[in-house]
Formats: C-alpha cells, structure tokens, sequence
C-alpha cells in the first residue's frame, strides 16, 4: 500500500476548473484589483480623447478658410449646388461635406486650333496605316466652300479666357468643343458669304473681325461664361487638289488685270488728246464764225454808211466808188505805160509798174 506524504490529498479524483466563458466572466469582475484599475484607466483616457475631439473639431471647422489668388475666381458649392462666386482675397466657407470651392483660373488663355489638328491626324493614319497617297490628299474640316463655289483651306486659331467662372463651369460640359464647334460654324458662315479671292489674298482682317465679333456673339447666347481675346487666321490656301488649275487662273487674272491697265493707260493717253483736238476744232469754228459774222456785219454797215452817203450826194458818191473800184481794179492787173514820144530814141519806150 502506498504511502501518503500529502496530508491533503484523499482518494477522491481532482476537482476539474470550469473554464467556460461566463465563469471565466464572472471571475474576471470579481475580482476587486482588476475593477479599480480598470476604472483608473477610464478615467485616464477621457480627457485625451475629448482634447482629441475638439482639436479635430477645429480643425475641420479651420479647413473651411480657402485663398483666390488675383488670377483666379472661387466657385462655392453647397452640396453640390451653386452659392457664391468670390474674387481674390481669403475667404471662409463650410466645411466639407457641406460646402466646397472650385477655383477657376480667369486670366490664363487658352487657345484652339481649327484645321491643323485635322491634317495632323489624317497624316498620322495615312503612315500608320500604309495607305495610298489619296487619303492624305482627301478633303478635311478645314475645307471650306466660299461664297463664289470654290474651295479654301483654312487654318484659324481662337485665343480664349473665362470671364464668368459660373457659367462656364455649370452652363457648358466641353467648354474646348464647344467653343471648336462654334468657331467652325461662325467661319464657314462667313466664308460662304465672302469671295475666295478676297480671302486669300485680300483684307484677312476683316475675315478674322467677323470671326470673332459673330462668335461672341454666339457663345454669349449660351451663357459660356467665355470672352474671346483675338483670332488669328493662320493660313487660307486652295486645296491641295486644285492649287495648279487655281494658280492657272491667277496668272490668267493677272494678264487680265496687265492688259485692263495698259488699255486704261492707252486710253488715259489718248482721251485727252482727242478731247484737247475737239477743244480746239471747237473754238476754231467759234473765232471763225465770230469773224465771219463780224466781217458780214462790218460789210453791211460799211454798204449802209455808203448808201446813206449816196443818198445825201449822189454825184459825189458815185465817182468816189467809181475811183475806189477802178484802184482795187488796177492794184490787181499789170500795168504797162509806153511813151510815144520816145520813138526814134535810145529809150525804152515800156515800163512795167508791176516790177
């Protein structure tokens, strides 16, 4: 028989501990050392979460101050919907979710390019793609039908700023479309009202006036919030496909114009001298006519002045005109006087007055 060196110990089996959860519970909050220190710890840790709190707090309240720099305007949302618009200087709004500011650049320009991004890209498919030489030669956006049916190939550039950042946040979706779209519409309006010529080789600025004017006009109708700062037309050529036979045609107008101005000069040359002539051919026939009426009037009064003196003696008269007409008679013959008494002599009887 064994011997017992515990006194403790009996014959009964060891008790087994219950190590269920509610007695493991149960003796966990009995326990009067572990009550008080945890109740310590609580009380430690209040005041740091609370300090935690409101330094969030702040913060979050301090996150709603917001800087518009000179070149910008504020934008301020209320859940999504528009408040305010504030210019530069520091400003303060709810804090997010609540409200929230979109700032806009006003000043930066920014600028569009009608035609040249077309070729670009057509060229890019035609060596990406390996295709025949017509697709680069095909016909793009920037072909455009003038007033007179011709064809031109236009490249513009529109500069642009936003003057109202509102509207052009909540008015328009694609303010860089939009704007392409309506330049391209207000260009092709004018160019189908214009001659090929004139814009080709004519007053480009009065094209790029018109551009701008009607295309203000137009993206103010939409309230786009966008001002337009200056267009530009970068090219203005035939196409590709036509520029021999529109070259043809231009030397054939410049002949025209050669010869329209050699025939102006000729006729320039001529006019006057033909109308100096007629001047003088003119006032010939005036001093002629003039002298013929005055010789018919000094004839007539000098027949008066005569016949009135044969009136008042006509024996006197009458041999007074009998002599004159024999001098004028005499003054156009030759007269020959011969001496009778020279006969027999060495002198020669003739003399002749006339000589």
């Amino acid at each position: 028989m064994a011997q017992k060196n515990n006194p403790w110990e009996t014959d009964l089996p060891p008790e087994t501990p219950d190590v269920s959860g509610e007695a493991v519970h149960k003796r966990f909050n009995a326990d009067p050392i572990r009550i008080a220190k945890m109740s310590n710890i609580k009380n430690d840790f209040k005041l740091p979460i609370k300090l935690i709190i409101g330094v969030l707090a702040l913060l979050w309240l301090a996150s709603g101050f917001y800087q518009v720099q000179p070149s910008e305007q504020g934008v301020v949302l209320r859940f999504g919907k528009y408040i305010d618009t504030t210019d530069a200087g520091l400003h303060y709004h709810l804090p997010n979710p609540i409200e929230a500011v979109i700032k806009v650049n006003v000043t930066q320009e920014r600028s569009i390019n009608l035609g040249v991004v077309e070729n670009n890209n057509m060229q890019s498919r035609y060596y990406n793609n390996n295709q025949a030489s017509t697709a680069l030669n095909s016909f793009t956006d920037s072909h455009m039908l003038t007033g007179d049916e011709n064809i031109v190939d236009i490249n513009l550039t529109v500069v642009w700023k936003i003057k109202d950042a509102k509207d052009y946040l909540f008015n328009i979706r694609s303010p860089d479309i939009t704007v392409k779209v309506a330049a391209q519409s207000v260009l092709r309006e004018i160019v189908g009202q214009s001659q090929m010529q004139s814009i080709i080789t004519g007053d480009r600025g009065k094209v790029e006036d018109e551009t701008k004017a009607e295309l203000q006009k137009l993206l103010d109708d939409f309230g786009s919030g966008i001002t337009i700062v200056r267009v530009k037309l970068q090219k203005a050529d035939p196409p590709k496909q036509v520029v021999d036979a529109f070259n043809e045609v231009q030397r054939a107008k410049a002949d025209m114009e050669r010869f329209k101005n050699e025939a102006e000069a000729y006729r320039n040359e001529v006019l006057p001298k033909a109308k100096g002539e007629a001047v003088k051919r003119l006032q010939d026939a005036e001093a002629y006519k003039e002298a013929v009426v005055n010789k018919a009037k000094g004839d007539a009064n000098r027949f008066l002045s005569v016949y009135d003196a044969y009136k008042q003696g006509k024996k006197v008269t009458a041999e007074r005109l009998y002599l004159e007409t024999m001098e004028d008679v005499l003054s156009k013959s030759n007269t020959t006087i011969i001496d009778p008494s020279s006969k027999g002599s060495n002198v020669l009887p003739v003399l002749p007055i006339s000589k």
